[in-house]
């Protein structure tokens, strides 16, 4: 096909979509190597903060904006955690680092272990209402059909 008849031309090469498709092939990493962890690679790596009392860094491995998001806010609902925000390094990398802060009556690796157990049992509540009001939908639009 040429330059011409491509329907599709790239417009920073002048090559057609032949080059786009090659292009694409080498940024986008296979979804699969984004979530599942390889040979020896650990979900979770702590590192003491040895800057900052009470402080540690935890390296999470094949996750992203949405557990950072959900750790940092509901760690910041203890009181006994005085800080806690997570960074991702690079948006096409999926690993992002937390970073808490306690006031010494409780570790951060036990207030993250908290943190997490709460949001399991959030997402479980949640879970049994959203099944319960599905239910609820379901027999109500079986009586309106009757």
């Amino acid at each position: 096909m040429s330059i011409l008849n491509d329907p599709f031309p790239n417009p920073r090469t002048n090559l057609g979509s032949s080059n786009v498709r090659r292009s694409r092939e080498i940024d986008d990493p296979n979804r699969h190597e984004l979530i599942l962890l390889g040979d020896g690679e650990k979900k979770v790596t702590m590192t003491i903060e040895t800057r900052v009392p009470n402080a540690a860094v935890f390296t999470f491995n094949k996750e992203d904006h949405t557990l950072g998001e959900l750790l940092r806010s509901r760690l910041h609902k203890d009181k006994r955690v005085t800080f806690s925000g997570y960074k991702v390094e690079h948006p096409l990398i999926p690993k992002f680092d937390l970073r808490v802060q306690t006031d010494g009556e409780i570790t951060p690796k036990d207030a993250v272990l908290k943190a997490c157990r709460d949001i399991v049992q959030d997402l479980a509540i949640l879970s049994q209402e959203f099944t319960k009001e599905w239910e609820l939908k379901k027999i109500a639009r079986n009586d309106a059909d009757a």
